[in-house]
């Protein structure tokens, strides 16, 4: 819970426990216990706390009918009313308590509320006189600055301290709402960057690897066969659907995949070596974020190495790579060095202060800005680099971390 949201908790309790308004409903259907700890002000206060913080985690979903059917009750709760409906802009999402009659007139209430986005009071005009609502107010629920629906109150008679307490509780319905928007924001963006390294999954990549399992087709068919299936499982992961995490073991698995790829086609100019501790395999990380350093070191390191005149390209320096995933205590420290040719380190501080478009900039500075979001300013990528010098990116990954877990 934010220090925001304990803020308006903490006003709210105060408003209702200095009108005796929340004293008398919740601490009378419940008398403290000689265990109890505090004065019964307080116990209200915390009480209120506790019911505030069951109503929130359905309400970070959004507004919807669902959040709104499991936060009902409770926000009818906090403010000890005799009902209480949700609605989004068109209809009524829940009704909650008596006078479930009152739903269909709700809409037409609050309609200059939806467009005006003003709190309103207003008489239930109800013509049974065993109905004990007659008297709402209405506050809209908006989250920056757009009206997304209203919470309603109903009681049996005007009170100024309901309509207070009303918008206490709206205004901390807001904040959770406001917390979804965020919720979605971030899983968007996270979607538009894999998005952006999936793009550079270059179709030449796609096209020279099927051309070099072609080429096998006669001469080694069992060998054609495993490429494919290669191909087949590499493309699988690269463009699955699910899952924001991946592990350390499939990421490896998938670059493993893309390296015999690429063998097929350069054969002895591409060397390779691997060295991974067995127990840092479980460890969680951002889903593509190892893959793109290792594509970026063969496109720019192999396939855009220029050979030397009179030299054939089986004679060519051979191009080596290796990758290490090591235990680091409570860290697994992953490394990925190639003897490319490097790259002015001028032109890679552009890039990772986001002015390069290229698509080595994109996957560099993609991976450096997800692992910075997701573990801290502190886990970045590492580069060592000079023209001609080859490259070395290091990275550290928490072997836990609340919130992160392959799938």
């Amino acid at each position: 819970m934010t220090g925001a949201t304990v803020a308006v908790l903490v006003v709210l309790a105060a408003l209702l426990l200095g009108t005796g308004f929340l004293l008398g409903r919740r601490t009378a259907a419940r008398p403290l216990r000689p265990s109890d700890v505090g004065t019964p002000v307080e116990h209200a206060t915390f009480e209120t706390l506790h019911t505030a913080s069951l109503a929130a985690p359905p309400l970070r979903a959004g507004l919807t009918e669902e959040s709104a059917r499991r936060s009902a009750r409770r926000l009818r709760s906090l403010l000890g009313t005799d009902a209480l409906c949700l609605t989004d802009r068109e209809r009524v999402l829940v009704w909650d308590g008596a006078g479930h009659h009152h739903g269909k007139d709700v809409m037409g209430h609050i309609e200059a509320l939806l467009e005006g986005g003003r709190g309103t009071a207003f008489d239930s005009g109800c013509a049974d006189l065993d109905c004990p609502l007659r008297w709402a107010v209405a506050v809209p629920l908006t989250v920056e600055n757009r009206v997304l629906g209203a919470l309603v109150a109903y009681a049996p008679r005007e009170s100024a301290v309901l309509a207070r307490a009303a918008g206490e509780v709206a205004r901390w319905v807001c904040v959770q709402l406001e917390l979804a928007e965020l919720d979605r924001s971030r899983t968007q963006l996270i979607e538009a960057e894999i998005k952006a390294l999936r793009a550079q999954i270059s179709p030449h990549f796609i096209f020279n690897s099927l051309a070099a399992i072609a080429s096998f087709v006669r001469t080694d068919p069992e060998q054609a066969r495993e490429l494919l299936l290669e191909f087949a499982d590499f493309t699988r992961y690269s463009f699955r659907r699910h899952g924001e995490f991946t592990t350390l073991a499939d990421e490896l698995h998938s670059i493993d995949q893309y390296l015999a790829l690429v063998r097929a086609r350069f054969g002895r100019r591409l060397s390779v070596t691997l060295q991974v501790a067995p127990e840092v395999l479980p460890v969680a990380l951002p889903f593509l974020c190892l893959q793109p350093l290792v594509e970026n070191a063969v496109k720019h390191g192999l396939e855009g190495a220029v050979t030397l005149p009179g030299t054939r390209t089986e004679e060519a320096a051979p191009f080596r790579i290796t990758i290490s995933a090591l235990d680091a205590g409570s860290e697994a420290e992953v490394v990925i060095e190639d003897n490319g040719s490097g790259m002015d380190p001028e032109r890679l501080r552009g890039i990772l202060r986001g002015e390069a478009t290229t698509s080595t900039g994109i996957g560099l500075l993609n991976v450096d800005e997800r692992l910075r979001q997701v573990y801290g300013d502190g886990y970045g990528l590492v580069i060592e680099t000079g023209i001609g010098a080859g490259m070395r990116i290091t990275l550290r990954l928490p072997k836990y971390r609340a919130g992160v877990h392959g799938s």
